[in-house]
């Protein structure tokens, strides 16, 4: 185990700096999503409701048929990934809208 000592022999026998600490770069942040964006795509979805591929793809996930919902909302999106993160968001919508349909009964 080396010492932290500032000495001219070793391993560690070089000129003793402290590190630059920097920002992180904007590749960093890149596709993160923001909290203002989030509060908008919510007040927009909540007053303008839901895409027509949409209420579609919650009637397959009330029938659950998942492997073709994914292949439906996949055609729609365009990528695997957004496919499956919209299946979570409509499956979790529509937990909300079972459980309030619960509490009016």
């Amino acid at each position: 185990m080396a010492l932290g000592y500032p000495t001219a022999v070793g391993l560690n026998k070089d000129h003793k700096v402290t590190k630059n600490v920097s920002k992180l770069r904007h590749s960093h942040h890149h596709r993160r999503l923001a909290q203002h964006t989030k509060f908008l795509r919510d007040m927009i979805s909540g007053v303008c409701g839901f895409v027509s591929y949409e209420w579609h793809a919650m009637e397959l996930l009330k029938v659950s048929k998942d492997k073709r919902l994914l292949k439906f909302i996949k055609k729609r999106v365009g990528t695997h990934i957004c496919a499956t993160r919209e299946r979570e968001e409509l499956s979790n919508v529509l937990a909300v809208m079972r459980k309030v349909a619960a509490k009016k009964d």
